[in-house]
């Protein structure tokens, strides 16, 4: 469109669909690009979130940047929302904004422009040291069932360093004991590219004895509830935050995010590459592993006495 020249509006019968209507077209173009599972169901949810913020339905006409600004607004100084909740809600609605004015040109308005995300901290994740994590795994009673599996997914999330979603949607089929790894499907990791996850000997041993004990529900994935169902990742955070209460860590979050860079954070420090951590944790960028990878001036210092380079010269 030449600069100057004023768009008008397609004239289509498309122009009287409601904007849920448009989602649910937008939806059948997303899902034909083969999106995973769980994508599309943020999509789905986040728009959710919008229309229960509008509570009512809207037109074409009536989508218009101001009122998306004000749902900004509303997230950010009434429901106080962190700002990585409230872009996670923008980006996907923003995509459904762009597909409306450019691809489909039912709404006049190129709301997406402005319609973006805001500025955010850069998430600082305090990684467990050496001894909160062993607390963590003294405060498993693993006689029990929930027990004994909360210990088999603490030594999983610390030494494969997945993603917790990644985590319940293991499967035994892809667990080969002989070369001591998991296979992590496609479908399954937020990149979706499929990749394999080393194993430790200790975590294999554990992990066998736990595969044993649940053989008989038929399932196919790993991780299960006592009825043999696959749990869900709010349940694992819930197990994991009852544990570090129980472990008394109350300065920092115990999560599986948590584990996860406390995991990338003890592999370079037991000196690992980060070449290699960059592909078991699955990022195509360095930069990304550099966030995970934040060590305190403690760690730096142990890391220097180790590693000098006068300890090169003065061997």
């Amino acid at each position: 469109m030449r600069k100057g020249i004023r768009r008008t509006k397609h004239v289509s019968t498309e122009v009287s669909l409601t904007m849920s209507e448009m989602f649910e077209e937008f939806m059948l173009i997303k899902k034909g690009e083969g999106l995973a599972k769980r994508t599309i169901e943020g999509h789905y949810q986040n728009f959710g979130y919008f229309k229960d913020y509008m509570n009512a339905e809207l037109s074409a006409e009536e989508m218009t940047t101001e009122l998306f600004m004000g749902w900004i607004t509303y997230m950010v100084e009434e429901m106080d929302y962190s700002p990585m909740t409230v872009n996670i809600r923008i980006r996907t609605m923003r995509a459904f904004l762009r597909y409306c004015f450019e691809d489909k040109m039912w709404i006049n308005e190129a709301i997406h422009k402005r319609f973006k995300p805001i500025k955010a901290p850069i998430d600082v994740v305090e990684a467990l040291t050496v001894e909160e994590y062993r607390r963590l795994i003294g405060a498993i009673d693993d006689d029990t069932y929930v027990g004994f599996r909360t210990k088999v997914i603490l030594l999983i999330l610390l030494d494969t360093m997945v993603r917790v979603s990644e985590l319940v949607d293991m499967k035994r089929q892809n667990i080969d004991f002989k070369t001591m790894s998991i296979r992590l499907e496609a479908a399954d990791t937020k990149t979706r590219i499929g990749r394999i996850v080393p194993i430790s000997t200790r975590t294999a041993k554990l992990l066998s004895q736990y595969l044993k004990e649940t053989e008989a529900f038929s399932n196919d994935y790993v991780f299960l509830s006592y009825e043999g169902e696959k749990i869900g990742e709010s349940t694992v955070r819930d197990n994991l935050r009852v544990c570090g209460q129980i472990a008394k860590i109350t300065n920092k979050r115990v999560s599986p995010h948590t584990l996860r860079h406390t995991g990338a954070l003890f592999y370079i420090l037991n000196g690992g590459d980060p070449f290699s951590l960059q592909r078991i944790l699955g990022h195509s960028h360095m930069n990304m592993v550099r966030r995970y990878v934040q060590m305190t001036n403690m760690d730096i210092q142990n890391q220097h006495n180790t590693h000098s380079p006068l300890n090169y010269v003065f061997k």
